[in-house]
């Protein structure tokens, strides 16, 4: 494989793990596949019963334990752009002793990833005599801050969400069940410019009610609400997330009217966003217009959460969490509303912090859209 960006790009990500490991007051940090690894390498896929693992330690160069039947593809990576020191073993071999190897001398404090499994945790710790920490505090405050590499990625998976939606009132008809929908919603993800579907969620009626609903066989009636929420994985990796609401028909009114409010509450908390606020700041924002059009009970789940190479990371922009926002952090604003047993609704778009406010990277209508009766 080939990485989505410069090896420049890598060796400064590395360069700010190895900081925060130090400020963490860490000795290593341990990163197996996933997420974090993508992010820090461009090396994909997820953990297997044989050890793949970057170690970085606090003061000194990383290192890459890999089985050697995985070496050519690891090394089609940033790991062979940057010449990393890499040490692989085959079945039989002990690959937790290369892992200690590569550390400092007599550690006292190492992270691992929190993909990490057991499986593999353990083994490191009880070879390394200490107990294994959570690198997140490390790993999380790199992937927050996006860099202009990545703002660029996301901008990209937003306009192509953008454009499947753009779709979605040509394929939502009465007669049509949830299941033919999402198949067809499916493929515009793909033609649309992502390389993976991660998701399509199309809750119509009072499945529209359950925020995590997927697809089922129920058909599509003629007046009806129905929630469409999408996204994918653009080909550097960076996800796609947006929620729309469309309305089969002619819409009830009070349905309308809730829907408008749900609107506002979004555009609220958009209109919140800047650098200092926080982010429980930015879900009261929305939360509140709820609450005042007599909505509040009706929205059962944070306002947004980041997205980056996972569809879910930090920061999430929910109750309690005081965290200040910073130029560069990458979420959604999604506020919803639900109607147990009758219908739901949610409005999420994906904005980016900027230095006075943030920009919003989809711009697909906010409004009960109408789609075919």
């Amino acid at each position: 494989m080939t990485t989505p960006f410069p090896a420049d790009v890598y060796a400064a990500r590395l360069d700010r793990a190895r900081a925060l490991t130090l400020e963490a007051g860490l000795d290593a940090i341990v990163v197996g596949p996933g997420p974090d690894l993508a992010y820090l390498l461009g090396v994909e896929g997820d953990t297997i019963e044989r050890l793949t693992a970057l170690v970085i330690r606090a003061v000194g160069e990383p290192t890459v334990v890999v089985p050697r039947m995985e070496l050519a593809k690891v090394r089609d990576t940033a790991v062979g752009t940057l010449g990393l020191a890499v040490s692989d073993w085959v079945d039989g071999e002990d690959p937790y002793a290369l892992v200690a190897a590569a550390m400092p001398a007599a550690p006292a404090r190492v992270g691992v990833s929190d993909a990490l499994p057991a499986l593999h945790v353990i083994p490191i710790a009880d070879r390394l005599g200490v107990r294994a920490e959570l690198a997140t505090p490390v790993l999380r405050e790199g992937r927050m801050i996006k860099d202009a590499a990545e703002i660029a990625e996301l901008r990209r998976a937003g306009a192509a969400i953008d454009a499947v939606h753009r779709r979605v009132p040509g394929l939502l008809r009465a007669g049509r069940t949830e299941r033919e929908v999402a198949a067809d919603i499916a493929a515009a993800i793909v033609e649309e410019g992502h390389r993976t579907v991660e998701f399509v969620i199309v809750g119509s009626g009072p499945n529209g009610a359950d925020p995590h609903h997927e697809v089922s066989d129920r058909v599509i009636r003629d007046g009806e609400i129905v929630v469409v929420d999408i996204g994918g994985a653009v080909p550097a990796g960076y996800n796609s997330d947006s929620t729309r609401t469309y309305v089969v028909g002619a819409p009830d009114p009070e349905a309308a009217r809730r829907i408008a409010a749900l609107v506002q509450a979004q555009q609220a908390a958009v209109d919140a966003v800047r650098p200092g606020v926080t982010a429980e700041e930015v879900d009261a924002a929305a939360r509140t217009v709820l609450a005042e059009a007599g909505l509040g009970e009706a929205f059962l789940h944070r306002t947004g959460h980041g997205i980056g190479v996972s569809v879910h990371e930090e920061p999430y922009i929910a109750p309690g969490n005081a965290l200040p926002l910073r130029e560069g952090m990458a979420f959604s604003i999604e506020p919803g509303i639900y109607f147990p047993g009758e219908w739901g609704s949610r409005i999420e778009d994906i904005v980016v912090v900027t230095a006075d406010g943030c920009e919003r990277l989809n711009l697909a209508p906010h409004g009960l859209t109408p789609a075919g009766a």
